[in-house]
């Protein structure tokens, strides 16, 4: 399997796809830039300034690739067994609340039992909260993605309440945050004045095991047998239903755990920024790598400079949306790469079945 010649050329005519897709989207913002009245080039380098001139936006960059990468693994880890987790948005906000409230209601104890305690509460809230659709799509055979998105509205709704109503802070009149933590249950930061804490490493972690498992063991074998044929599956022997229920809590339960990095490494408190939709341009990511573990490690830091880099573009005075913009193209075109290789792979079969023919006919000319 490993020396599979046509797996070879699968992956170099994907890395090749996305390589071209990266291309054009750059050309495409340029022209956008170019027809709005500012140089590509001034655009781009100060983009490239922004994400690299300092420790500080290289920390911020890194900070937010961390979280990509783990909610892009999570979206991987449930597409792998065939099952679409559109709720990390809600797992990580429950998750984000539920680790800051155990931060505050063990206020005083040593942060060796606060921090894993909170983990755990993050894990658990987010796992729960993946269980559900899980559930209901093995069971009832209910559409993850419709349940899903519903539980992301009434996950932010509930935290929106709890932050503003039982667990509110009393320093914050109307805005909805929870009380701040106690310093000495902070992570560590990395590099200083960034947002950058130590809770990447533990990402890094969490990032080498899920790869580990997909990739190199017998567990990941039968995800991958139940996501591409769920009845073979079923029928070698494995247990379908318990396989993707664990999967999505699992990925529920990273989800939950990336919310609890936020808090202890970042915002020190349960605030609505603790995620700007987050979970869903790391859905894009894992998208675009075709749910690639390797891969959207690399493309959530790609992804990552080009967000922070765009805050860089802003000072120069161009709007930081093209970000937005180049994202969206590198999704149409990668979105488009199967349709178009499929159709230049016909094309040049029926060249070559032409130019047969012609061969043929020419030798039963010389031939007669």
């Amino acid at each position: 399997m490993k020396n599979n010649p046509l797996l070879k050329k699968l992956n170099l005519r994907y890395l090749v796809s996305l390589l071209i897709s990266i291309v054009l989207a750059f050309i495409i913002g340029a022209g956008i830039l170019a027809l709005s009245g500012f140089s590509p080039l001034k655009a781009y380098g100060a983009m490239l300034s922004g994400a690299f001139d300092s420790a500080r936006h290289v920390g911020d960059f890194l900070e937010y690739a961390m979280v990509l990468c783990i909610c892009g693994l999570a979206c991987v880890l449930g597409a792998r067994v065939g099952i679409f987790n559109v709720g990390g948005e809600g797992q990580l906000l429950l998750g984000a609340i539920f680790a800051c409230q155990v931060g505050v209601w063990l206020d005083g104890l040593s942060p060796w039992i606060v921090i894993p305690a909170a983990a755990l509460a993050a894990m658990a809230a987010g796992g729960v909260y993946a269980f559900i659709p899980g559930v209901l799509k093995v069971k009832v055979k209910v559409n993850e993605v419709i349940t899903t998105i519903m539980l992301n509205t009434i996950a932010a709704y509930l935290c929106q309440y709890l932050a503003k109503g039982p667990w509110k802070n009393a320093n914050k009149n109307m805005v909805a945050a929870t009380e701040q933590l106690n310093a000495q249950y902070w992570f560590g930061n990395v590099i200083p004045r960034s947002s950058l804490s130590t809770a990447i490493f533990a990402a890094a972690i969490i990032a080498f095991i899920v790869w580990y498992v997909m990739q190199k063991t017998s567990r990941g074998f039968e995800m991958r047998l139940t996501g591409q044929n769920p009845r073979f599956a079923r029928f070698s022997g494995i247990r379908t239903d318990r396989l993707v229920v664990l999967c999505m809590v699992i990925s529920g339960a990273m989800c939950g755990l990336v919310g609890m990095f936020r808090v202890y490494g970042a915002e020190h408190l349960y605030r609505d920024s603790v995620s700007r939709d987050y979970y869903f341009e790391a859905l894009m990511v894992a998208m675009i790598a075709q749910y690639k573990p390797v891969t959207v490690i690399f493309l959530s830091l790609f992804f990552a400079v080009l967000k922070i880099g765009a805050q860089g573009m802003e000072l120069i005075g161009v709007p930081s949306q093209i970000y937005l913009i180049i994202q969206t193209v590198i999704i149409f075109f990668m979105a488009a790469e199967s349709g178009i290789s499929a159709s230049l792979q016909a094309s040049a079969q029926k060249r070559k079945a032409r130019l047969a023919a012609r061969a043929r006919q020419k030798g039963d000319v010389q031939h007669g």
